[in-house]
């Protein structure tokens, strides 16, 4: 790569020389190479019809392939021909590598591609997938979480009036398997509830979840140590895994959920147009049957569908879910009283008396929210 840079450099140069009215010897001896290859780029510029204002404006990349077009038999010749959907698929697997996949095809075809030219031709069949499918995520590793930014009106049977309902969506990253959901609110206790039952549909915990720099869950982001609402770190450690937020003005780390939602907005949320639903279950309920239709639906550019791919890739990578049933818990801050008692939702709880005056964190639990105002706080610090 660093070659090609170095080539279009000097080709750049060579023409905005000769344009200048200089001669072939004289570019030959200010750029430093024979006259025979000045010759040949100033006849492969000329007979592309291309100026140097042109080649000027072309990225490095894209100039050398202009310019050095791929033969044909270069790349898909008679050599025997990998099977290159299953290549993609074992790039999804830990530590797979091409290395690895072009050693294990080269002991089967002797007369096979050397590993350069196997390389080349893996990363041309992968220019003709889907932008967003890629990007080669490693299974079992990442589920990306969005909520979608359209909404779908529920009915009130009773009032009439229509309430606009949420949709979570959660894109796992080697397979696209899709979960979503409807619920009321983007607020704190729905999306971390959301989250709980992604991982109860896939049957499992991914390394890592993405989400799209949702405010909710993340107060800064940062790609080494975003800065997490305590209630979702609480949740990330229960279940054993790292919050890994988009970066701001980073599109490629947003374009799997980004995808993810586009799909889930055409194949789920346009087929519900029609439909008036009168609550959040029978949102629900037509939601799942939309989703499961969606994960059997085949890929266009690639074998198999969402459900299959989960099934061989990320489903036997992903970690075990807790033992335990997540707890909802969510902290705020507080100022204790005079009387050495702090308000929680309504209700007056007795700290310990060294605290008065103070600022201190709390945890509220459900038991706390459903309690008559007897339950006691579960944490101060």
């Amino acid at each position: 790569m660093a070659h090609r840079r170095k080539s279009v450099r000097k080709i750049k140069k060579i023409i905005r020389l000769h344009e200048a009215g200089f001669n072939k010897k004289q570019i030959a001896g200010i750029v430093i190479i024979s006259r025979k290859t000045v010759r040949k780029y100033i006849e492969r510029v000329e007979s592309l019809g291309l100026t140097y204002a042109e080649i000027e404006k072309m990225p490095p990349k894209r100039l050398y392939a202009v310019l050095f077009p791929v033969k044909p038999e270069e790349t898909m010749g008679s050599k025997p021909q990998p099977d290159w959907q299953k290549i993609y698929q074992e790039m999804k697997r830990k530590n797979v590598t091409l290395t690895l996949l072009w050693e294990e095809y080269i002991e089967i075809y002797q007369d096979g591609y050397r590993y350069s030219q196997f390389c080349h031709n893996y990363k041309q069949w992968r220019k003709r997938l889907d932008i967003s499918m890629r990007q080669e995520h490693k299974a079992g590793e990442k589920l990306f979480v969005d909520f979608a930014g359209q909404r779908v009106p529920v009915t009130d049977p009773l009032t009439g009036k229509i309430k606009q309902a949420q949709i979570f969506i959660a894109v796992m990253g080697a397979s696209n398997y899709t979960y979503a959901e409807a619920t009321w609110t983007q607020t704190l206790p729905d999306w971390i509830q959301c989250h709980v039952n992604a991982f109860s549909y896939f049957g499992g915990c991914t390394e890592l979840v993405v989400p799209d720099n949702a405010k909710t869950g993340i107060s800064k982001a940062c790609r080494y140590e975003p800065d997490l609402n305590p209630t979702y770190h609480d949740f990330a450690v229960h279940f054993g895994v790292a919050i890994a937020p988009t970066r701001v003005r980073r599109p490629k780390d947003k374009a799997k959920v980004e995808n993810g939602v586009l799909v889930a907005e055409r194949w789920i949320l346009a087929a519900l147009r029609n439909f008036t639903f009168f609550s959040l279950a029978e949102l629900n309920e037509k939601i799942s049957e939309l989703r499961e239709k969606l994960n059997d639906k085949p890929f266009q550019k690639l074998e198999g569908t969402r459900r299959s791919h989960f099934e061989l890739l990320d489903k036997p990578a992903l970690r075990p879910l807790p033992e335990t049933a997540y707890e909802f818990e969510e902290w705020k801050k507080a100022t204790v009283n005079i009387d050495y008692h702090i308000e929680a939702d309504g209700h007056y709880y007795s700290v310990p008396y060294k605290y008065r005056g103070q600022k201190v964190d709390i945890r509220i639990t459900r038991f706390i929210r459903t309690a008559a105002g007897s339950a006691l706080i579960s944490a101060v610090s």
